[in-house]
């Protein structure tokens, strides 16, 4: 589940696509204290849903510090493998911000990490190793071979110098067994 603040009105209609920089994936699990509440709760944070990880960091999502603390220091430890400093999570949001408005840049499939998502023939694509999984209505294809030619790349280039460093976002099991 992702969070990127209030996105809807008291009419529980969505009137943007985020409220601040904090874009994050939380857990599905309840969280202590608060026990279940109806979506959308007006003039609260509207839960957005994702397949899985990979996916809501090709959004440009990263792990929330509340209830994925373990997660999210292991994604701060590969941040600053790749970026050279300890960050706190508003100097992350901000440079997530300033990737998720800036073009999308290009690569080879091949320099990509396992977890980045890219755009083929219209299509977006999930690399894991060696292997390209299609993406489409919420789960992973069969693999196909990898192309050649330079591709868009859809995570922003910070979580793909932190997938570099390390960190892993967690993927859905469908990218094991595929929907042929």
């Amino acid at each position: 589940m992702g969070n990127r603040g209030c996105l809807h009105g008291a009419e529980g209609a969505i009137r943007r696509i985020f409220a601040n920089k904090s874009w994050i994936t939380c857990t599905l699990r309840e969280k202590p204290g608060r026990g279940p509440q109806p979506f959308p709760v007006p003039g609260r944070w509207t839960p957005l849903f994702f397949l899985d990880e990979a996916v809501a960091c090709a959004a440009g999502h990263r792990p929330c510090a509340e209830c994925r603390r373990a997660v999210y220091n292991d994604f701060r430890r590969a941040w600053a493998l790749a970026f050279g400093t300890v960050p706190k999570a508003v100097e992350i949001d901000a440079a997530l911000q300033e990737a998720r408005l800036a073009p999308h840049h290009r690569a080879v499939v091949d320099a990509l990490p396992t977890g980045a998502f890219f755009l083929w023939q219209g299509q977006p694509h999930l690399r894991i190793g060696g292997e390209v999984w299609p993406y489409l209505a919420g789960a992973y294809l069969a693999p196909v071979p990898p192309p050649k030619d330079e591709v868009e790349v859809l995570t922003p280039a910070p979580l793909i110098a932190v997938m570099r460093a390390g960190w892993q976002p967690v993927m859905d099991r469908s990218a094991d067994r595929p929907n042929w």
